[in-house]
């Protein structure tokens, strides 16, 4: 048995009565790295002493895609959180195709996107990747599932590798959330096949629940063996919840993508 894939965990999400500063500590020692979401809501010398491996966190705090004031807004959020990403050492940020506000709802909701909303979004992104080789840092755009988050333009996994896809360019790359795809697409492996080339971090979580592998109704030790058969070395995350104790639910991680 082997560790092909580097393992993190998102702290917002485990030990949640736990300061965040000890969270990074004990999931570094653990010897997993960490995801975050949003830094303005945290100390960030309090993070830089947790010595912590930042894998991922949300890669701008507000903006759009798809028009031109939503463009201008995330950019300059992004060229922000770009400098709080380098200080940290963070490996990706993280982008969706409009800001969520509460509960992960979209807070611009789309019933339609446009063919000109498509060529804007794709402009958009290559403004991002622009910034990304100036800063010398990577963003992902991350997959939503469309029942959680209703009304999010280019949520899906079929419209977010269509993007990146496009784009082509080695400063963004797919964020692939598994737990997302499951919910609106399912078909998990022929999705991974098909992101491959694109793919910068895959996130994991059961479904129902949102809770760690082995609580619903995943193979994602099956998940593991087709990504690593298919040559896939990168990160893989927990974005998930512990469904009792947070260090049972990291050793179902680790066992569901030791392969």
């Amino acid at each position: 048995m082997k560790q092909p894939f580097t393992l993190a965990a998102c702290a917002e999400m485990i030990w949640r009565d736990k300061p965040m500063e000890w969270r990074c500590g004990h999931l570094t020692e653990l010897g997993f790295g960490v995801g975050l979401w949003n830094w303005p809501d945290h100390d960030l010398d309090a993070l830089e002493r947790s010595g912590a491996t930042f894998t991922i966190m949300n890669g701008y705090l507000e903006g759009r895609l798809a028009d031109d004031e939503g463009a201008d807004t995330l950019l300059r959020s992004a060229r922000e959180t770009a400098a709080v990403g380098k200080r940290l050492g963070v490996h990706r940020l993280n982008l969706h195709g409009t800001g969520l506000g509460d509960g992960g709802i979209p807070i611009a909701q789309t019933d339609v996107v446009t063919g000109a909303m498509w060529l804007k979004a794709r402009d958009t992104l290559n403004r991002i990747c622009d910034l990304a080789e100036e800063e010398g840092v990577v963003f992902t755009l991350e997959n939503l599932n469309l029942l959680d988050h209703p009304g999010c333009p280019f949520g899906t996994t079929e419209d977010v590798l269509a993007l990146v896809s496009a784009v082509d360019r080695p400063q963004l790359r797919i964020n692939l959330d598994l737990y997302h795809t499951q919910i609106g697409e399912g078909d998990l492996i022929r999705w991974c096949e098909k992101c491959l080339p694109w793919i910068g971090e895959v996130q994991v979580a059961d479904n129902p629940g949102r809770c760690e592998p082995g609580t619903g109704e995943i193979n994602y030790a099956g998940v593991a063996k087709a990504l690593n058969d298919m040559g896939y070395r990168g990160p893989v995350g927990l974005e998930a919840f512990a469904a009792g104790d947070p260090e049972k639910a990291l050793h179902a991680f680790r066992s569901a993508f030791t392969v």
